[in-house]
């Protein structure tokens, strides 16, 4: 049997060409180094979720939130558990989730207007029930339900029917930060894609070169790689690549304690967990 694709993905709940969903392959070479086998883009999220499905096997990092906020979901009185839990969430429209989050938002007081998840400190993310810059929540809508339908495995929260399909929830902030501090690399506003941004994506994607994370993983470019990350103003291809480096430091760790992949042994199973925070 061949050995699973190693994959990153930058999403969007509503890709277009001019923001496609990213996909960003790779392999490893060596225990320290990974390389970039390729970038695709998926203009749809059917294209994407086909996708999915044509893989036979593949471990996943995806830039999308895998659960909600404990309190949140206590709040509302939704299901306690992930599986229906994540039914009843597909159910709704996003006017639905925005107006009830919105509701719940406006009820609390300034400063502690959104519920978050354990994960959301040491990763430096945002609460997936943010429906604006970024709409996590509707990515959280759009993405869980087709990795669903793929019957992938989401360690430490649903077991799936294909357990050679593994969806990791990752967030390449938490990388890009470790590297490069607060610096902004990427914009979708073309007025903001400055010369500091690509000078600031530049830095980041040398750091990722030379290895010096603490993942302990090299990543190897050809040239022409190298210069359509530093050329994405976006960043979208970046983010799709700091998905595979996190997705490949997890991979290598598919056999430690409690749910695998370098997850902690445990966590709140509707909130789920970025890997590599």
């Amino acid at each position: 049997m061949r050995p699973a694709l190693l994959f990153g993905c930058d999403f969007s709940c509503a890709p277009t060409s001019r923001k496609p969903i990213v996909i960003a392959t790779g392999r490893t070479s060596q225990t320290d180094e990974l390389v970039l086998t390729g970038l695709q883009r998926f203009t749809t999220l059917d294209a994407w979720a086909d996708w999915l499905q044509s893989e036979p096997a593949w471990i996943g990092g995806f830039d999308f939130p895998f659960g909600l906020p404990r309190e949140l979901v206590e709040h509302l009185d939704w299901p306690r558990e992930w599986n229906a839990l994540m039914a009843h969430y597909a159910s709704l429209s996003r006017a639905e989730i925005r107006s009830t989050f919105a509701d719940f938002c406006a009820a609390r007081p300034v400063g502690g207007k959104f519920a978050h998840r354990a994960t959301d400190a040491p990763a430096g993310s945002s609460t997936s029930m943010k429906w604006v810059n970024p709409p996590v929540a509707f990515m959280l809508h759009a993405g869980v339900p087709p990795l669903l339908a793929a019957g992938a495995s989401l360690p430490g929260l649903h077991v799936g029917s294909n357990n050679n399909r593994v969806a990791l929830e990752a967030y390449p902030g938490l990388l890009a930060r470790e590297l490069i501090g607060r610096r902004s690399y990427k914009s979708d506003e073309t007025v903001k894609q400055t010369p500091e941004r690509l000078a600031a994506r530049t830095s980041l994607v040398a750091a990722l070169e030379a290895g010096t994370t603490r993942l302990g993983i090299r990543l190897v470019l050809t040239d022409a790689q190298r210069a359509e990350l530093l050329g994405d103003a976006r960043g979208d291809h970046v983010d799709a690549v700091l998905c595979l480096l996190q997705a490949g430091w997890s991979a290598q760790r598919a056999s430690t304690p409690g749910p695998g992949f370098g997850l902690p042994e445990r966590f709140d199973s509707i909130e789920g967990w970025i890997v590599t925070a």
